[in-house]
């Protein structure tokens, strides 16, 4: 059994490096990007050379880089639409391919969305690494606030574990959106301040942080209720003769739970927590209802401005990557704590 799984990882091995090897040349071998812009037509060359020296733009270029693959756009204004120009080009192995219609179309369009999806060339707030980035810091405060929601639930406190059933009940009785609606816009007006006062720069950065930090807060708080009932359950499945033995040793009930209880549920909260992290990376799409720039808001944007629904394809892609890579990771964590090592 273990010769067949060595050899198992020693394929996957292989192809993984051959993959990587691959991918290294069509990177390298890529058409560069003078050499894209190059591609367009005399007629588009001559309004650029003209527009060197002048304010006033009539051609706009749009050039993406995607590691191995590259796109590059080229289109004019005309106060006649159909004098309006567009060129698109497509470089990939070596080659560069006119991407005005089929395939290489499409391909450029995909290679194009992606490009703008992922947040490439922009700050860490963007497209898919917004999502990841909300999703991370969103289950990890959540869980910490789990925690003592959790002990506050069980606790023999009458007020306490009252108080604590409300807030899991509340936050998991209402639809995540209406709470995101409360935070970012209800909140605000009922205290009279705006989120984007909190941060001292220019007014767009700051109504995005403060949008992102309105998402942040909504999100975290509704985690931890559902993060409080995985660590509630994952506590009161340990043996109640270890708490006895605890309290036998002369131990507290603050130092049984630390010491004894905790360690060992923290393996039984992990296959659900793990899963509570995929379902708000899936959540995080919720975000375009307050113009934050993720995925999906980004997809929309695009269908918008290109009048193109292919753009939701490479938006479905990413997110099953991300999912996968996620879900990959998480498996490979409950394998190393599994309960029944």
């Amino acid at each position: 059994m273990s010769k067949l799984l060595n050899k198992k990882r020693i394929t996957y091995g292989i192809v993984i490096i051959v993959l990587l090897i691959v991918c290294i040349i069509l990177n390298i071998t890529k058409p560069s990007e003078e050499t894209m812009m190059s591609q367009c037509s005399p007629e588009i060359q001559k309004q650029l050379e003209a527009e060197k020296d002048s304010v006033r733009k009539t051609v706009t270029v749009t050039y993406n880089s995607l590691g191995i693959i590259n796109y590059c756009s080229f289109s004019t204004t005309s106060k006649n639409s159909a004098n309006a120009m567009r060129e698109r080009f497509v470089g990939f192995a070596g080659k560069v391919y006119p991407a005005n219609e089929g395939a290489a179309k499409i391909t450029g369009q995909m290679v194009n969305y992606t490009y703008r999806m992922l947040g490439c060339g922009e700050n860490v707030f963007h497209g898919a690494k917004l999502t990841i980035l909300l999703t991370t810091l969103t289950v990890f405060f959540g869980f910490i606030i789990s925690i003592f929601l959790a002990l506050g639930k069980i606790s023999k406190n009458f007020i306490i574990s009252k108080v604590c059933s409300a807030y899991i009940f509340f936050f998991r009785g209402t639809p995540l959106l209406i709470q995101m609606f409360v935070v970012y816009f209800a909140i605000p007006g009922i205290f009279g301040f705006a989120w984007k006062d909190l941060f001292a720069m220019s007014d767009v950065e700051a109504v995005y942080m403060g949008a992102f930090l309105a998402a942040l807060i909504s999100f975290s708080l509704n985690c931890a209720a559902y993060c409080a009932e995985i660590v509630r359950a994952a506590i009161q499945s340990i043996d109640k003769g270890q708490a006895e033995a605890g309290k036998a040793l002369g131990l507290t009930y603050g130092q049984t739970m630390r010491k004894i209880i905790i360690p060992q549920s923290v393996r039984r909260m992990i296959p659900p927590v793990c899963n509570e992290f995929i379902m708000i990376l899936k959540d995080a799409s919720l975000v375009f209802a307050i113009s934050l720039m993720d995925i999906t808001t980004i997809s929309k944007v695009i269908m918008t401005n290109e009048l193109s629904y292919l753009v939701f394809i490479p938006a479905l892609i990413i997110y099953l990557i991300i999912t996968a890579f996620f879900t990959y990771l998480f498996n490979k964590i409950e394998a190393k704590f599994s309960v029944y090592e």
